[in-house]
């Protein structure tokens, strides 16, 4: 039978063989650093990332100290801004970001923010896919004084379905489709919704889209061959964020998708289309200046300037 012995935490502090209430010296703090500034396994440790207890464990094992609290260990982190136990998500780029990468976000740049003629219209498209309809097993309770909307936990699998929407960026008009499959099929379907919805006086639509196959594949060019007002434009890789649909999708995600509850996919597709009409009732654009991209190509050029060694030592 193992027993489990709990320790007192005791006051002092012990450091190099040194006992006493004063403060750890220098050289703690710098071999904190060193080791917080490192990954874990360059330690020999199977973790996935630093937290204070497993820092403070570790300098016990390096010998730097005797004992350590983790409530210390974070005060000497916040000292110096080090907060190893977060993580960013980054994108290490394939070609570094040229000269090309910031023309091609000042033209769609300049397609966002232009002043458009009369006979002009520019949608931004793209997909919300896998939607599902998650059935639950009892209906979902109103909200009550003191209590707030409860939702059912489990629920069933029903299928899924795929939205094809364009956002007129000038206007905020919405228009869309639910669909089973994502295909370069489905993509047509819509911008045949869009050729027979946009009046024939409107001789010249801009479409803004990512750069996936179903926007640009054999079938789409030969149909936008075949429909010369249209023209296609395409964000650059991995900028996603300068698409106005992506705002709008989560405009849609957080205020009719959020813990969905529908009996099945048919009831899914008219709750999404039932939105869109409403949304179009008082539909607005999203505000888009040059000054916003500029910033945005700052940043980059600012990030890129201050992690060269690091891109440089990851090649």
């Amino acid at each position: 039978m193992i027993g489990i012995v709990s320790a007192a935490v005791t006051p002092c502090r012990i450091a190099r063989g040194r006992v006493g209430r004063g403060p750890f010296p220098p050289e703690v703090a710098l071999h904190l650093v060193r080791r917080a500034c490192e990954l874990p396994e360059q330690a020999g440790r199977s973790l996935s990332q630093w937290d204070c207890t497993e820092l403070a464990r570790q300098l016990v094992i390096d010998e730097v100290v005797a004992a350590i609290s983790p409530q210390t260990v974070q005060r000497m982190l916040a000292a110096r801004r080090l907060k190893p136990w977060r993580s960013h998500v980054w994108l290490h780029p394939r070609t570094p970001r040229d000269a090309a990468f910031a023309e091609h976000v000042r033209a769609v740049a300049d397609v966002l923010t232009r002043p458009l003629a009369e006979h002009e219209a520019i949608l931004s498209l793209d997909e919300m896919t896998s939607l599902q309809p998650r059935p639950r097993r009892a209906p979902t309770r109103p909200a009550q004084p003191g209590r707030p909307v409860q939702v059912e936990h489990e629920y069933a699998r029903a299928g899924a379905t795929h939205l094809f929407a364009a956002f007129d960026t000038r206007t905020g008009r919405v228009y869309g489709l639910t669909v089973r499959r994502k295909r370069q099929v489905e993509y047509l379907t819509l911008l045949e919704h869009l050729d027979r919805a946009i009046p024939a006086s409107v001789t010249a639509i801009h479409l803004l889209a990512d750069n996936v196959s179903v926007h640009h594949g054999t079938l789409v060019r030969q149909w936008l061959a075949d429909h010369p007002r249209f023209v296609a434009h395409f964000t650059p890789v991995h900028c996603s964020w300068m698409n106005p649909v992506e705002q709008w999708f989560g405009i849609l995600r957080r205020k009719r998708l959020r813990s969905p509850n529908f009996a099945d996919l048919a009831a899914l597709q008219r709750a999404i289309l039932q939105f869109i009409a409403e949304w179009n009732e008082i539909a607005h654009p999203f505000r888009w200046t040059t000054h916003s991209f500029e910033k945005i190509l700052t940043k980059i050029e600012d990030t890129l300037a201050a992690d060269v060694p690091l891109l440089a030592q990851a090649a």
